[in-house]
C-alpha cells in the first residue's frame, strides 16, 4: 500500500535540503553536490515515508537498514540524518569534510549515529547490504523460523541507493547475481540513473539494459521516468516502492531517471557538478530557482525541521509496537529468548571452549582440516556461527555437517533450508567477503567465509572495510603457502601474508600445527576483531608442547615454543609450517653447541600488540643472532630478526611440484637454517 502523503512542508523540506547540498560543499570547498541535490526527493521519501526508523535509538534491532552505495554523496544522508533527528544538526552540515567532524567525505560506520555501513569503494555498499538482507533472513529463521512470511519481529527491509559507478563494478554484478539467487525479498535497491559520471555522459563506457541484466539475475524490476523538467517523479517513485514492499519473493531494483545537480541552471547534468563545488555565482542561481534568498546560507525554517523530525515521534510509536511484539515473542518463546538475549551482549556461553579438539602429539593433520574440525565442533555450541566458501568447501573444511544449506524456500536442492548454515557463494570472492561484512553489521552471528589465500586478491577492498569498520568477521585461507604443490605458481601465495599483515586492525594468523589452529579460532571468537587464518594443505606434525592449547600463550602473537637449554645465543622465528622446520633446525644447533630458542609467531599483530616486557622477554634486545622462517617473502621480518640478523624466506614465485621438493628447491629447509644461524655467529 503506498504512504505517499505529500504536502508543501515536503517540497519546502526538499528544497531546503538541496540547498543545505550545496553550501555544505561550497563551504568546505570540495565534495559531490549534484548526486545529493538530484536524490534530495528519493532519500527524503525513504527516511520520511517508508523506512522503519527510530532517530533516538539507531541501534533498534527491528529497525530497516539504509545503505548509501554511492557513498561518495555522504552529504545526501547526513541531511537526512540532521533532518530526522539523529543528532546531526547545521553545525555538523558546516563542518562537512573537515578534521574531527561528524560528517566525513564518506559514511563511515562507528563514526556517525545512523551510518549503517562504511561505502568508500563504489558498489561495496550494495554488495555488504546483500550480507544484511542475508543476515536478516538467518536470524529470522534461528529465532523466529514458524512465524509466516512478514509478521515476524526480526523481519526488516534493506534499503539502498546505487549509482551508476556502483553497478558498473563487478563485484555488485556478482553480489545481486547471489542476491536473485537466494531470492531475498526483503532488499530494495534505488538506482539513482542520472548518466552522468566524472568522464561526462556515461555513454562513454556504459550502455547496456540495466533492468535486463538485473532481470535476468531473478529481481524484480521497475522503471521511474523522471518529469519533463528533469525532476524526480515522486508519485510513480512511491508506487514502484509501495510495488517492491508488496511481495517477498524477489530483492527489487527501481530504475530512478532523474538530472544530476537538478535544478542548478548552468551545471546541471554535467560533469563538474558529480564532484565540485558549484561556485558562488551558481549556487545563488540556484537559490534563486528554488525560491530561497541567495544571500542566505545553511538556510532551514523551523517549521520545516519541526515537521521533518515528526518521523521520529512516528518512529518511537513504530519501536513500541515492535517492543511489544518482542515481548509476545519472548513469552511464547523462551529458550529462544534467551539466546537473543546473549546474541545481543555478543556473550559465549560459560565454558564453550571446552568443545575445541585436541590433537594427539606424535600424529599430523593439515591445518585446514584442524580447522575444518574446530568449525563443526564449535558449531554445536554456537547457533551464531554460520558461513561458507566461495566454491571450495571441500578443501577449504568450512563445511558445518548437517547444518544444511541456506537457500530460498523454493529451492528444490537436497538439504537446503533458509536458515541453512553453510553458504554457497559460488565463485565470487569479492562479494563473499562483503556479504560477511554485511552480515557481520547485524550484530547477532558470527560469520566466516573462505577461499585460497593467495584469491584473497580479490576479495582486499572488503578485507580492508572489515578492519576499517572493526568487525567480527572470519576470513579461512587455505594452501597458504607454496606447500599446496602441484598446483603451481598462480595458486602459491608468496607476498599475501605481508601484504595481508600491512592493513592495519588486521590480525592475520598462520598457526602451526593443529592445536594452535583451534587455539586461535577461539581467541579470533572471543576477541570479536577481524581476523584472517592462513592455513595449510599439507599435514603438519603435532608439536609435543601444551603451549599451543594455551590461548595465554598463542594469544600473546609469539610465545617460546621450545626454549634453548641454557641462555638462548640463537633465536628462531617461525610461523605456520616452518615452526616444525624451527623445532628440527634447533635439534642441530643444540647437538652442536649451540643454544637456540623457537618462538612461534602466529599473529604478529597481537605481538605487537604486548607490553615492551613481554616482548622483551621473547626477543631480548642482547640476543641479536636471529633467524626467521616463512615460506613467503620476507618484507616486515626484519623489523624482528634486526640488521644482524637473517631470513629464510621465498623472494619469487613459486612452481609446480610436490611440496616437499618445492621446500627442498627453495632452500626452506633446516639445514639452510642451521647454516643461516652459524653464518651469524661467525
Amino acid at each position: 500500500m503506498s504512504k505517499f502523503i505529500w504536502t508543501d512542508l515536503d517540497d519546502q523540506a526538499v528544497i531546503a535540503a538541496r540547498a543545505l547540498a550545496m553550501d555544505s560543499v561550497q563551504k568546505v570547498g570540495n565534495g559531490h553536490p549534484g548526486t545529493a541535490m538530484s536524490l534530495a526527493p528519493m532519500a527524503y521519501l525513504l527516511f520520511q515515508k517508508w523506512m522503519r526508523h527510530d532517530p533516538a535509538n539507531p541501534k533498534w534491532q527491528g529497525r530497516d537498514r539504509f545503505v548509501l552505495s554511492n557513498g561518495h554523496s555522504s552529504i545526501t544522508l547526513y541531511i537526512q540524518l540532521f533532518m530526522s533527528g539523529y543528532g546531526l544538526e547545521l553545525d555538523d552540515l558546516k563542518s562537512f569534510r573537515t578534521w574531527n567532524s561528524k560528517t566525513p567525505g564518506h559514511p563511515e560506520f562507528g563514526h556517525t549515529e545512523g551510518v549503517e555501513a562504511t561505502t568508500g569503494p563504489l558498489g561495496t555498499g550494495l554488495a555488504t547490504a546483500v550480507g544484511m538482507a542475508m543476515d536478516a533472513r538467518y536470524v529470522r529463521n534461528l529465532l523466529d523460523p514458524k512465524a509466516p512470511s512478514g509478521e515476524s519481529v526480526f523481519d526488516h527491509k534493506v534499503w539502498v541507493i546505487a549509482g551508476d559507478g556502483c553497478l558498473q563494478e563487478g563485484v555488485t554484478s556478482e553480489a545481486s547475481s547471489l542476491a536473485g539467487h537466494q531470492q531475498l525479498g526483503n532488499l530494495v535497491v534505488l538506482y539513482d540513473d542520472n548518466h552522468i559520471s566524472i568522464e561526462g555522459d556515461t555513454a562513454v563506457s556504459f550502455t547496456e539494459n540495466v533492468l535486463e541484466r538485473y532481470e535476468s539475475y531473478g529481481w524484480n524490476v521497475s522503471h521511474v521516468e523522471m518529469l519533463e523538467s528533469g525532476e524526480i517523479d515522486v508519485v510513480s517513485l512511491d508506487q514502484a516502492i509501495a510495488s517492491a514492499v508488496s511481495q517477498s519473493s524477489k530483492p527489487t531494483l527501481i530504475r530512478v531517471r532523474n538530472v544530476i545537480g537538478w535544478p542548478a541552471p548552468n551545471l546541471r547534468n554535467t560533469g563538474k557538478i558529480h564532484g565540485s563545488a558549484l561556485g558562488n555565482d551558481e549556487v545563488a542561481a540556484t537559490k534563486e530557482l528554488l525560491g530561497l534568498d541567495p544571500n542566505q546560507t545553511f538556510e532551514i525554517s523551523p517549521e520545516v525541521l519541526t515537521h521533518t523530525r515528526q518521523v521520529s515521534v512516528r518512529g518511537r510509536a513504530s519501536h513500541d509496537e515492535w517492543q511489544a511484539g518482542l515481548s509476545k515473542w519472548a513469552e511464547s518463546n523462551p529458550e529462544s529468548a534467551k539466546l537473543l538475549e546473549r546474541l545481543t551482549a555478543r556473550e559465549f556461553p560459560a565454558d564453550w571452549h571446552q568443545v575445541l579438539p585436541r590433537f594427539e602429539a606424535g600424529t599430523s593433520v593439515a591445518t585446514r582440516k584442524a580447522s575444518g574440525d574446530t568449525i563443526n565442533a564449535i558449531a554445536q555450541v554456537l547457533p551464531e556461527l554460520w558461513g561458507g566458501s566461495a566454491d571450495l568447501g571441500e578443501s577449504n573444511l568450512t563445511t558445518i555437517e548437517h547444518g544444511g544449506s541456506f537457500l530460498p524456500r523454493s529451492s528444490t536442492m537436497s538439504g537446503a533450508a533458509e536458515g541453512g548454515r553453510i553458504i554457497h557463494y559460488g565463485i565470487r570472492e569479492f562479494a563473499m567477503a562483503c556479504a560477511m561484512n554485511g552480515m557481520a553489521l547485524g550484530g547477532l552471528t558470527r560469520p566466516f567465509a573462505g577461499t585460497f589465500l593467495v584469491f584473497s586478491d580479490f576479495m582486499r577492498g572488503a578485507v580492508r572495510l572489515s578492519a576499517l569498520m572493526d568487525l567480527p568477521a572470519t576470513y579461512v585461507w587455505t594452501h597458504d603457502s607454496i606447500g599446496l604443490g602441484e598446483d603451481g605458481p598462480t595458486h602459491q601465495p608468496v607476498e599475501h601474508l605481508w601484504a595481508l599483515r600491512a592493513i592495519p586492525n588486521l590480525n592475520v594468523i598462520r598457526p602451526a600445527d593443529g592445536n594452535e589452529t583451534a587455539t586461535a579460532w577461539r581467541i579470533v571468537l572471543e576477541s570479536g576483531k577481524p581476523s584472517g587464518l592462513c592455513l595449510s594443505r599439507q599435514n603438519l606434525p603435532i608439536i609435543d608442547s601444551p603451549a599451543t592449547s594455551d590461548a595465554s600463550l598463542v594469544g600473546r602473537g609469539a610465545y617460546v615454543i621450545s626454549e634453548s637449554s641454557k641462555s638462548p645465543e640463537v633465536i628462531l622465528l617461525a610461523t605456520g609450517s616452518e615452526v616444525s622446520i624451527a623445532l628440527s633446525a634447533q635439534k642441530t644447533l643444540e647437538s652442536s653447541g649451540v643454544s637456540t630458542r623457537v618462538v612461534s609467531a602466529p599473529c604478529l599483530e597481537w605481538f605487537d600488540a604486548q607490553d615492551p616486557e613481554y616482548r622483551e622477554s621473547v626477543l631480548p634486545s642482547d640476543v641479536t643472532a636471529r633467524v626467521s622462517i616463512e615460506a613467503g617473502i620476507a618484507q616486515g621480518w626484519w623489523k624482528y630478526v634486526g640488521s644482524a640478523g637473517r631470513c629464510i624466506s621465498l623472494e619469487h614465485f613459486g612452481a609446480s611440484a610436490g611440496a616437499e621438493k618445492l621446500y627442498t628447491e627453495f632452500g626452506i629447509t633446516a639445514d639452510a637454517v642451521v647454516a643461516a644461524a652459524q653464518e651469524i655467529l661467525n
